[in-house]
């Protein structure tokens, strides 16, 4: 009886081959490579070029170094060390730079460098060729934001509400102090009235701690608490406060920022690494989509979605030479400036407001059944008419300004006698007459748009945004684990992203 034996397939390491396989060879025809490779040839590169210097010693050409970095991004490979050593290591990589190994330290400065004003063009002339194909629409958008963890310290960090705590602590320790000089002071040395510290400044601080110098140093009738108070004052205050000026110009409209990324601001993130709400230092990434293919990208350091919409569609217009025709938002973007904006530009908005999905259920409407929009109102007196059937008459106009300078008019209606109508307390809170504020405008604009969200179309495209811009960010940072900026500041970073775009589509096109 023969004994069985397994059977395995020839393994000779050390045997040579006649003719080797070349790298092209060992690549599939259908693999994401070629598609990079494909795409990047058929860009028009000019742009780059004009990074590089005319002297100096030859450079690896950056249409190799641009699909070595685009491809790293495409794989999950977005550490510069790492994708050095991929050039090394794997076939699609050594195929892809021709078996050029450039070394991490050339990487990174292409990456921060080279790119820093040819990305936006290479990110722009990808989209116009996918768009020629068919594959995306650049006027008909989804738009969307996520915050994205910036590469600095989590602990460093400066706030505005503790700027303006310490500087008023410093206002209350100058006042007394000189209130003090004042009251030891003899006739002839009065001192003045203390200055004006309503808004207080380097200059200021300083002309106020010499002249309590001058006035209480010398004297030895001064309490030894006072003297070191005022020495305390002397050392810390003038260079405390211009610390603080330079730390307010930093943050500019924000709350916060990280010391070690000044662009960077502090926001609530869904993403918490200690899972307990922290606030981290990010950035908020503002997308544009057609198909899960990235149409428009933006970096902001606004922790909210309302305020980047303006500089989102400008970005647009400066890349595609107009508006989208059309945009699909949620309701982070519904506001009087936005739907102005929009209108403006001749873009249909879908885009929802404040309280659209609440409007949409019967029991909250029921709720509130004397609110503001819920009253009668007569054109032709221009009046209000109450629950009760009494006048609410127009008594004046205001006009306000957001955070973003825009220019918004309230017009306001009050009733004549609230205290003897039986609704008091029910109908509003207020002790006096009531008061209702108009914003007529903006009325219009969410009439427009509910009438938009809630057409045959507009329901469609609700339906759309959902499984169109909102994987794309699921898709970065889940499957391909981008939860965090490698690069710093605002302009790297912008760079990473544009990357993290270029690649998205890519690996889009490749599927």
């Amino acid at each position: 009886m023969s004994s069985k034996r397994p059977v395995f397939k020839p393994y000779q390491q050390r045997q040579l081959m006649a003719i080797p396989p070349t790298l092209d060879e060992l690549v599939p025809a259908s693999h994401p490579v070629r598609v990079v490779n494909d795409v990047i040839d058929r860009l028009y590169l000019e742009p780059l070029l004009k990074a590089y210097h005319i002297r100096g010693s030859s450079s690896y050409h950056p249409q190799m170094l641009l699909k070595v970095l685009v491809y790293g991004y495409v794989t999950n490979t977005y550490s510069s060390r790492k994708l050095a050593a991929a050039c090394r290591e794997s076939v699609y990589l050594m195929w892809l730079s021709s078996m050029n190994y450039p070394d991490h330290n050339t990487i990174n400065r292409f990456r921060g460098v080279r790119l820093k004003h040819a990305l936006r063009d290479v990110f722009e002339d990808v989209v116009k060729l996918l768009a020629e194909e068919g594959l995306l629409s650049i006027e008909e958008v989804n738009t969307d934001g996520t915050k994205i963890e910036a590469n600095a310290n989590r602990y460093t960090f400066v706030w505005k509400k503790a700027i303006q705590t310490n500087k008023e602590k410093m206002k209350k320790q100058l006042s007394e102090i000189w209130d003090y000089a004042q009251s030891v002071a003899k006739e002839e040395d009065r001192l003045p009235d203390p200055p004006d510290f309503t808004v207080i400044d380097s200059e200021k601080v300083n002309a106020a701690v010499d002249k309590l110098n001058e006035k209480l140093s010398s004297r030895e009738d001064v309490s030894k608490q006072v003297k070191s108070k005022l020495r305390y004052i002397s050392k810390h205050y003038p260079q405390a406060i211009a610390r603080y000026e330079q730390q307010e110009a930093l943050l500019g409209e924000r709350n916060s920022y990280s010391k070690t990324d000044t662009d960077a601001t502090f926001m609530r993130m869904k993403e918490d690494h200690m899972k307990n709400g922290q606030l981290k230092p990010g950035y908020n990434v503002q997308i544009s989509t057609s198909n899960q293919f990235i149409v428009n990208y933006t970096i902001h350091s606004n922790t909210t979605d309302t305020n980047t919409l303006s500089a989102h569609l400008a970005q647009h217009e400066v890349s595609f030479g107009k508006a989208p025709q059309v945009l699909t938002a949620d309701a982070g973007y519904g506001s009087e400036e936005n739907y102005t904006r929009l209108e403006q530009k001749g873009t249909i908005a879908f885009v929802k407001y404040g309280m659209f999905d609440k409007e949409q259920n019967e029991n909250h409407n029921n709720k509130h059944p004397f609110a503001a929009n819920k009253l009668f109102y007569n054109q032709e007196k221009d009046c209000y008419i109450c629950p009760m059937g009494q006048q609410m008459n127009f008594i004046g106009t205001s006009k306000r300004k957001t955070s973003t300078e825009f220019e918004q008019t309230v017009k306001r209606y009050q009733a004549v006698n609230c205290a003897n109508c039986p609704l008091n307390g029910i109908c509003h809170k207020s002790k006096g007459n009531r008061i209702i504020e108009i914003n007529e405008n903006l009325n219009r604009l969410k009439q427009k748009a509910h009438e938009l969200l809630n057409s045959e179309e507009g329901i469609q495209r609700r339906k759309k945004r959902c499984f169109d811009v909102e994987p794309v960010f699921g898709n970065i940072k889940q499957n391909h684990g981008f939860k965090r900026f490698m690069l710093r500041g605002k302009e790297k970073v912008e760079i990473e992203w544009g990357l993290v775009a270029i690649a998205q589509n890519l690996r889009k096109k490749a599927a």
